[in-house]
């Protein structure tokens, strides 16, 4: 009887699934083989925020209980950086300054991708990946690639229902090609 009250609500489930979702598909061996994203900490950091900012795209288009939803996606996304931080060892004393400088990074990208993504071209998108996710070691095409993939992922995001219920799918990365420079 009193387990009921620990019971995970719907809610809680359909964020464990959405974010689920989101950090398999950011984990996706292709981004790390075919689109050379570097595959280290801050690379792997680097795509789950990339999805988890092509999801909260949509929830801003939407209703204040879905931006709700989109608010709690947010803070499974801060517990389980958090999480990490403490698995890999960094000290309790450190880890708000560093959960601080992740929130910080976020909202950096989250504001340059939501205006690259706004323009109908895809110079802004490639410039703002090769910045956050290449770094110095930004490849043209691989940026493209990238670029186009996460187009393609926020227009298919927005087409798309049932986050309610924790059910989102991304587009194959795999089937995305790098436009033939010219």
């Amino acid at each position: 009887m009193i387990f009921r009250w620990f019971a995970p609500t719907s809610r809680e489930l359909s964020i464990a699934c959405l974010y689920g979702v989101i950090v398999a598909q950011a984990r996706r061996p292709v981004f790390y083989q075919l689109y050379h994203v570097p595959d280290t900490v801050t690379g792997r950091l680097e795509m789950i925020m990339l999805h988890l900012i092509l999801v909260l795209r949509h929830f801003q288009q939407l209703d204040m209980v879905s931006r709700g939803l989109g608010q709690a996606l947010f803070d499974r996304f801060c517990s389980d950086m958090d999480d990490n931080m403490r698995e890999m060892g960094v000290g309790d004393l450190a880890v708000p300054r560093k959960m601080r400088r992740i929130g910080d990074a976020f909202y950096a990208r989250q504001a340059l991708y939501g205006s690259a993504l706004a323009h109908a071209t895809n110079g802004e998108v490639i410039a703002a990946l090769g910045r956050y996710v290449y770094g110095s070691r930004a490849e043209p095409h691989a940026a493209t690639r990238l670029a186009d993939y996460s187009r393609r992922a926020a227009h298919a995001l927005m087409s798309q229902d049932g986050f309610e219920r924790g059910e989102i799918h991304f587009p194959d990365p795999e089937e995305v090609h790098v436009p033939v420079q010219t």
